[in-house]
């Protein structure tokens, strides 16, 4: 039956596609939630929509075999004992044909049988608490039980009673069991009682576990880059999710634009099943462009060039130089691949200029880190030295110094996504230098910004952000700028120009020590593409908490889901300085 179905789908598909005038008409009186179903597939509604010209013989075959179709076709729907019959009228170029429809009682689901077969299979000798795999069965059939989708007393229909099968195989295949099957399955239907008895076999197969590494594709990298990231441990029972965060390990590398990691499914090697990866790589050397534009900082141009492997054993060498209005940078960077574990060592030279609100500052800062990614966490433990000039309008130029022990913490559940509607981004951040340890100052410093994602409706979202930041020191003389606070712009208090809010000196604005900013905003989108956001933005940035007070603004926005990015225009009233300012930034890299 089912192959009868899906040729009958496949020719109703077909003639979807036809336009050309029909010879009758075809009308069905039947409920309406089967209408549809029977106005697409019976085979003369086919031929009107092909627009044949039927003898009086083939219309009358049509008509019969509709017949045998739409019991078919009611069937897959649970009704079993339906009344169907069918009459032409008309003669010539006004015939017309109809279908007379009484489905009858529905067939409802019954008795379920679900037993298994293979190592899935309860033994009774076992004791769960000490044999932990079968603990894990254990865990796995009654998972299998209580969440298999059919359940006595719903409707019967086939399309539910085949995903229910599949379904049902899921926890089986993500686990340990990776040649699970179904064995057999059966629907048996007892059109008096309108019931439908279901029995289902499921045959996990054997218990995989993790065997050699098996690499394919690689040429220009060393396959160290890839067995490096490999979290199995050989002879440990086979888990998919371990596998699909191994195959997103790789794909973060930046070695390879397509990587396909598996567990071979044969049962004969499931004692020590190969791990198959299958790569496509990336060139070893890349050179790329871009352009963009922020209200905050000015017209921007990049270029970066890339070299995947400089010392043969996966060493990635980064050269980048950025040019912008108000901040024009360059950096040189070493990292080496990530481990298994997790961890990805860097280290980096750069250089920094930059000419906001009246601060110049020259900057050389020069870093060795350890980063670790897990899960959703991402942690950098790293050790800087930075050497500035710093000119503050027109009073003489200082210079500032500090060799400093820094740790970062990054939590994220919003699944990067360009707009996401649910989740958050927790970034936390501390900093410690002595002034006997090549510092001019010390000081400890803390950071904390938290960004919550709310979905509203279908197509609304509520963002809430709240920062707060501080620096415990004596004073503020000879700490570089990177770690003290200015507030204002697109990403801070929206509504003031860039980094305008922090001390006033000599008609410039100063870095500071403390710092606190929130923004609550509502965005809705009216199509996938195009949203309008409302929002309102405080905060400021001082050199003593006590001077901390908030400056207020408030605004509309565009938001637009490009294909390259999401670009955001914002138009924001500033309360202190009773003025406008435009937020707007776009980048394309090329």
């Amino acid at each position: 039956m089912r192959l009868r179905l899906f040729s009958l789908v496949f020719l109703s598909l077909l003639g979807l596609a036809a336009a050309s005038a029909h010879a009758l008409e075809v009308r069905v009186d039947a409920p309406e939630e089967l209408k549809p179903l029977l106005e697409q597939y019976l085979e003369t509604a086919r031929a009107v929509r092909l627009g044949e010209a039927l003898t009086d013989e083939e219309l009358l075959r049509l008509q019969q075999t509709s017949l045998v179709t739409a019991h078919e076709l009611l069937a897959t729907e649970g009704y079993f004992s339906p009344q169907i019959s069918s009459t032409i009228e008309g003669a010539g170029a006004n015939q017309r044909v109809r279908y007379s429809v009484v489905p009858g009682p529905r067939t409802l689901v019954g008795a379920i049988d679900i037993r298994f077969e293979g190592r899935l299979v309860e033994t009774p000798q076992a004791d769960a608490a000490k044999d932990t795999l079968e603990a894990r069965n254990k865990r796995l059939r009654k998972r299998i039980l209580d969440n298999f989708a059919l359940k006595p007393g719903m409707p019967f229909r086939q399309a539910d009673w085949d995903a229910a099968k599949n379904t049902a195989l899921r926890p089986l295949l993500r686990s340990t069991y990776q040649a699970a099957r179904l064995a057999s399955s059966e629907a048996r239907v007892d059109p008096a009682a309108q019931r439908a008895s279901l029995s289902l076999v499921i045959d996990s197969g054997p218990a995989f576990f993790y065997g050699p590494l098996q690499i394919s594709g690689n040429e220009r990298y060393p396959a160290s880059v890839i067995a490096a990231l490999n979290p199995a441990v050989t002879g440990e029972p086979v888990r998919q999710q371990q596998m699909q965060d191994y195959q997103q390990a790789l794909d973060a590398t930046g070695y390879f634009s397509q990587v396909i990691v598996l567990v071979n499914p044969d049962p004969a090697v499931a004692a020590a099943a190969p791990i198959l990866v299958t790569v496509v790589e990336r060139k070893e050397q890349q050179l790329s462009f871009g352009v963009g534009y922020s209200t905050d900082t000015g017209a921007r141009v990049q270029t970066t060039y890339l070299h995947r492997d400089i010392f043969g054993s996966g060493e990635r060498l980064k050269l980048e130089l950025k040019l912008e209005h108000l901040e024009s940078s360059a950096l040189a960077e070493l990292a080496w691949p990530r481990s298994a574990r997790g961890y990805e060592n860097r280290t980096s030279l750069s250089f920094l200029q930059e000419e906001i609100e009246g601060q110049d500052t020259d900057s050389w800062k020069t870093v060795i880190s350890r980063n670790r990614k897990r899960d959703r966490i991402d942690a950098t433990l790293s050790l800087q030295y930075q050497f500035e000039n710093q000119t503050v309008d027109s009073l003489p130029t200082v210079q500032n110094e500090a060799l400093s022990l820094g740790y970062a913490w990054m939590h994220r559940t919003d699944g990067r996504a360009f707009y996401p509607v649910r989740g958050h981004i927790t970034n936390l951040q501390a900093s410690v230098a002595s002034e006997s340890l090549l510092s001019k100052t010390s000081f400890v410093r803390l950071y904390g910004r938290h960004t919550e994602y709310f979905k509203l409706g279908d197509k609304g979202r509520l963002l809430l952000r709240g920062e707060l930041g501080a620096v415990m020191a004596e004073h503020l003389e000879g700490i570089p700028t990177d770690f003290l606070f200015r507030a204002g712009g697109e990403n801070s208090v929206r509504g003031y120009k860039h980094e305008s809010l922090g001390l006033n000196v000599a008609g410039a604005v100063q870095s500071v020590r403390n710092l606190a900013t929130a923004s609550i905003e509502y965005n809705y989108f009216f199509t996938p593409t195009w949203g309008a956001a409302l929002f309102v933005d405080a905060g400021d940035a001082a050199d003593s908490i006590d001077e901390l007070s908030p400056a207020v603004g408030a605004g509309v926005g565009v938001r637009y889901k490009s294909p390259i990015g999401p670009i955001n225009v914002d138009l924001a009233y500033g309360q202190e300085t009773e003025e406008f300012q435009v937020h707007f930034q776009l980048g394309v890299a090329f």
